[in-house]
């Protein structure tokens, strides 16, 4: 199983960015697809899921408005719109694929991307 991200980058404060995270090796539509974050010193904090058909989704309070999760099972991806960026949002952004609907918890999540980062400048 592998899970890549991309399309992190700098990006001035209001500006936007678009990740995505293409999966390969699994049952893509099978799994709950999430987005987390972490940046330095602090633990992964969960930022958005979206479920099996892509009907259901979650976001963090933070980022409710401005983020918007997608997913693709025809294509096996899962992006991450983000807009108005603010310089709290600057992190490695992970995606993740999880069989469980605990989709806030990271424990819960069976495979990891590597990661991109996002610096959001003031």
């Amino acid at each position: 199983v592998q899970l890549q991200a991309s399309g992190g980058g700098l990006v001035q404060a209001g500006g936007s960015l678009r990740l995505s995270c293409a999966a390969s090796g699994l049952t893509f539509s099978n799994y709950v697809m999430g987005w987390f974050r972490q940046a330095p010193g602090k633990e992964h904090e969960f930022v958005a899921a979206i479920m099996w058909s892509g009907g259901i989704k979650y976001y963090t309070d933070s980022v409710k408005g401005r983020f918007t999760i997608s997913r693709d099972n025809a294509k096996n991806t899962a992006d991450l719109q983000m807009n108005s960026l603010k310089p709290e949002d600057t992190a490695v952004y992970y995606c993740a694929a999880a069989s469980s609907t605990r989709y806030f918890d990271p424990r819960n999540y069976n495979y990891w991307g590597q990661g991109t980062q996002v610096t959001v400048s003031s």
